[in-house]
């Protein structure tokens, strides 16, 4: 079973960055036929992406561009989430847990929260189950599912949040350390205010939190404070591998495979490490494959990889989801003639 159950329609801030990269995925799928970076090119690429924007990443000809992907790459099941704090509903959630005081990363992350806050739940997940349909017929599972952020406390109100949706499978993760967005570029600086030592143990201690809470099918990236590599030595880190496997197996949990940050973030690793990779098999904890793309043209990366990593330490099923309910699907090599 070929999957990627971690992927992203679309997230802020709305930079010049972000729309260049959104003119590179319209660009892969539907090449402009004039002169690259000729005056009718780039007159053509405004107007797609005028449209696009206009239309938002709701629309069936964006979502159906990740279809276009999964057909390209041989994928059988997709899931597809969004961030909870993109949406209007989570607004008093996050601003409850995120430090939005007046300081400079209070000022900071209150602004990103704004401009990341552009959608409404109901009409993700009208998206997304309208669509169902429209790639079955392509042959490929489309799920629908949520990334939500844990915040100690904030169990009551995130149990609230999780009744809005009829969801195939919820993300849990950790994005958040004492309201400080650690992987956030533009607040990276603040890690040389801490002790690595003590942000890893608060790190793994909210991690093990959230999946004791048994608000989650899957725990995300379960070790992405390594994010822009501030790095304590993994030896010292072993303790808290084995805590988090053995929270996993007793709440019967998955994790996942996450590629994200291996292309995406300065710190060019897999989620998790090799060696918390080993110590999860070695305890069973249930695994699916993540690309965590937040383009269409991402979807799928690294899958094969990961296919191929996760048979090498001997896992031969993969965890999918339906209606909350977890399947576990015989794993499978990706043939080498599939991009």
């Amino acid at each position: 079973m070929r999957v990627d159950y971690h992927l992203h329609l679309e997230e802020g801030p709305y930079s010049m960055r972000w729309l260049s990269r959104t003119n590179e995925a319209l660009e892969y799928f539907a090449p402009i036929e004039e002169e690259k970076h000729s005056m009718k090119w780039i007159l053509k690429a405004g107007e797609r992406l005028q449209k696009r924007v206009k239309e938002g990443a709701f629309s069936p000809e964006w979502i159906d561009l990740y279809l276009e992907e999964a057909v390209r790459k041989g994928l059988q099941e997709v899931g597809i989430v969004d961030h909870l704090y993109r949406f209007y509903e989570a607004k008093e959630y996050y601003e409850r847990y995120v430090d939005i005081r007046n300081t400079e990363l209070g000022r900071l992350q209150k602004e990103w929260l704004d401009q990341v806050r552009m959608e409404s739940i109901i009409n993700f997940t009208s998206a997304i189950e309208d669509a169902k349909e429209r790639w079955r017929k392509r042959g490929v599972t489309l799920r629908l599912g949520l990334e939500a952020d844990y915040f100690i406390g904030g169990e009551e109100e995130l149990i609230k949040l999780l009744t809005l949706g009829n969801w195939d499978y919820v993300i849990g993760s950790v994005h958040f350390i004492n309201g400080w967005g650690f992987d956030n570029p533009d607040t990276d600086d603040y890690f040389r205010q801490h002790n690595l030592h003590v942000l890893y143990q608060t790190f793994f201690q909210t991690l093990e939190k959230a999946i004791r809470s048994g608000l989650f099918d899957i725990v995300a990236h379960l070790d992405n404070i390594k994010v822009f590599n501030y790095r304590i030595d993994e030896n010292e880190q072993l303790p808290y591998y084995e805590k988090i496997a053995k929270a996993l197996i007793e709440t019967n949990t998955a994790t996942e495979v996450n590629a994200g940050l291996y292309y995406r973030y300065p710190v060019r690793e897999m989620c998790p490490s090799p060696l918390f990779l080993q110590r999860l098999v070695q305890y069973g904890v249930p695994i699916t494959i993540s690309s965590d793309a937040h383009f269409p043209n991402d979807l799928g990366s690294y899958v094969q990889e990961n296919i191929e990593t996760l048979r090498n330490h001997g896992v031969t099923h993969v965890a999918t989801f339906e209606k909350r309910i977890r399947n576990m699907k015989p794993l499978e090599y990706v043939e080498e003639n599939v991009l």
